[in-house]
Formats: C-alpha cells, structure tokens, sequence
C-alpha cells in the first residue's frame, strides 16, 4: 500500500478540480513556508515545465511601488524548485546550488514565471541540471531572468 503521494501525483488530482489549484499552491506553501510569502497561484505543472502566478500586492512591493526583487527570486526558485520535483526520477534527489539573475525592467504588474530545463541530463550520473525561469509581466514583456544549477544525484541504495 502506497502511504504518500507524489507533488505531480497531488498536482494531478486537484489541478482540474474547484479551487484546486489554489489548494495545492496553499499545500505546496505549508510543506516550504517561505514560499508563502509571496502567494504564489500554480497554473501549470508537469515534468520540465511549471507556470506560476504571483499577484501584484502590497507586500511584496519595493520603495518604488514595484516587485521587489528578492520577491521575483523567490518566484524563481518555487517554479524552477516544483519543475525539478515533478521532473527529476523518483530514484533521484536534487538540491539548489546556485542561481544567477538578471534585473530587465521594472517590474510594475502581477507576474508570471515559466520554469524549464536548460539542455538534456544524463540521469545515469550525478551531475548540475540546469534550470531556466523568465518572469513577464501582464503586457509579455520578460522583466527578470534566471538560471539555476541544480544539483541532481541517484539516492543511496536502501539496504
């Protein structure tokens, strides 16, 4: 009997239903907190690709009334972090080793981060899985990009 249920498995259960998507969004959050932060809305979510929502609000807005920042990569390390989970095996682990960014505009709007992989990975050896975001605004214009190195290994054998 299987006790626990993947993040896609979730995902794949509540993303079609009333509030579902909202749900696993408030789910997601509780099992990583700080994520909460920043209220994300996850739209889509499958192996190397997820979509993420965030909503213009006060609590996330600089001294110039815009995004802050740090608000986008955090929006970058939830959706480049999920599409990771949902893409790297279940023989796997990975963790976040790095993530470099680009500040391209004011961000003045709500925004929407698209998190893909960068390349193709052997998942026969541990190694960097490289992970691209790019976050636009309601007009399409992309006002933040990043690129994160994950580090992906097979878990240890189970004696």
């Amino acid at each position: 009997m299987k006790l626990s249920l993947s993040t896609f498995e979730i995902w794949q259960i509540l993303q079609s239903k009333l509030f579902g998507k909202w749900v696993f969004s408030k789910l997601l959050c509780m099992k990583a907190p700080y994520f909460g932060s920043i209220s994300p809305r996850f739209n889509e979510l499958r192996p190397n690709y997820c979509k993420v929502h965030v909503a213009k609000r006060r609590s996330i807005l600089n001294h110039f009334g815009t995004v802050h920042a740090i608000a986008m990569c955090n929006m970058a390390e939830l959706a480049g972090g999920t599409m990771t989970e949902v893409t790297v095996p279940s023989t796997h682990r990975w963790i976040p080793k790095g993530m470099t960014v680009e500040y391209l505009k004011k961000a003045s709007s709500e925004l929407t981060a698209i998190a893909t992989p960068l390349g193709e990975f052997d998942w026969s050896t541990a190694g960097k899985f490289l992970v691209g975001v790019e976050i636009k605004d309601l007009a399409g214009v992309c006002v933040f990009r990043a690129t994160i190195s994950m580090w992906v290994a097979p878990k240890p054998c189970k004696l």
